[in-house]
């Protein structure tokens, strides 16, 4: 997409806090993974966490589970990572610091097609989910961008967010529509639809797996050009970069994540947006930077989220898409108090 004089002109420096806040994110995330692993409606002690992990022939009720957790805990980790992800690339796609799978109408586009599926196809696993996910995801996204290019302008960061508010309330009304008149349909989606990761097992993580490891080479080779766009289209033009096609590969790569993602968890949302900000705020705009990050942070917050869902709700739990709009809107919030968001 770029040409090479380009790649080799256009040299970005590593951010000069990259490191440390590297290294910060990896302790966070080993901590929550094992937070994830100790705490919910029975908590175990350190003793039955390493039996849990390292010590297979131990058969204690605490350590058994400890080892029931570790897919969940994987399972969640690999959702927040392709929702970070999928939350950088839109933002990067749309030049909107504030687009989001959720924002755009993503989401729900993807719950309205899974739930066409329970209702007229009688789907039920998360193999099937998917593909119906996927469909309405990539439905959704044309039709927004689309919309949202209309008239003088083309597609500016506002008229997309507009077209996404009203085809998330459009599309929600008829998710409610085909749902109410069906009593059946309605008990298996409102769990779904709340967005959670305790169905997460290793089916769903191997089913996952491909997807996300797809998603995450196009946002790693994207990012290079899509630091190109940030600088406008008319130069990134001028660099070499094709940005229609690089727009398309793009946005592919994040409702590929946002889809596969809703499809196995449910709609969760805010992980993108905090994410891509939080790590946008600390470590500059550089995407090749920026987009592994993100996957780093969206892990954090979402395995954060499920700890204190579990913790909260006991002896139950609280959805984690509950959650994460607790913790994410305060903390966004204060970000946007402090420090002046960037413009991308």
């Amino acid at each position: 997409m770029v040409t090479t004089s380009v790649s080799q002109n256009k040299q970005l420096f590593i951010p000069k806090n990259f490191i440390k806040v590297l290294i910060l994110s990896i302790v966070l995330l080993g901590l929550s993974v094992l937070a994830s692993l100790a705490f919910g409606s029975r908590t175990v002690g350190w003793t039955e966490l390493v039996n849990g992990l390292f010590h297979p022939d131990v058969q204690s009720h605490g350590a058994n589970v400890v080892r029931q957790r570790i897919a969940r805990t994987v399972f969640c980790m690999m959702c927040g990572a392709a929702l970070g992800v999928s939350g950088a690339l839109m933002q990067s796609v749309t030049r909107n610091p504030i687009a989001d799978p959720s924002i755009l109408g993503v989401n729900t586009g993807a719950a309205l097609f899974v739930v066409c599926g329970i209702s007229f196809f009688n789907i039920g696993s998360a193999s099937q989910y998917i593909w119906f996910a996927l469909v309405g995801a990539v439905i959704t996204a044309i039709f927004v961008f689309g919309i949202g290019s209309m008239g003088s302008g083309g597609a500016t960061p506002l008229k997309l967010v507009l077209a996404g508010a009203a085809t998330s309330a459009a599309l929600s009304s008829l998710v409610m529509a085909i749902m109410i008149p069906r009593s059946n349909v309605m008990d298996q989606f409102r769990f779904w639809q709340v967005g959670s990761v305790g169905s997460g097992n290793w089916d769903s993580i191997s089913i996952f797996i491909p997807f996300l490891i797809v998603g995450l080479l196009i946002a790693l080779f994207a990012a290079p050009a899509l630091n190109a766009i940030a600088l406008g289209d008319e130069v990134a033009t001028g660099l070499g970069v094709r940005t229609g096609t690089l727009r398309l590969i793009a946005a592919f790569g994040g409702v590929l994540l946002c889809g596969v993602a809703t499809a196995l968890a449910g709609p969760i949302g805010f992980i993108g947006l905090l994410a891509t900000h939080v790590m946008r705020l600390v470590i500059g705009p550089d995407l090749r930077y920026i987009i592994p990050m993100s996957a780093l942070s969206g892990a954090i917050i979402l395995i954060i989220s499920d700890v204190c869902g579990r913790l909260l709700g006991q002896p139950g739990e609280l959805e984690v898409g509950v959650v994460t709009a607790f913790i994410g809107a305060p903390i966004l919030i204060l970000l946007t108090m402090k420090a002046k968001v960037r413009s991308l």
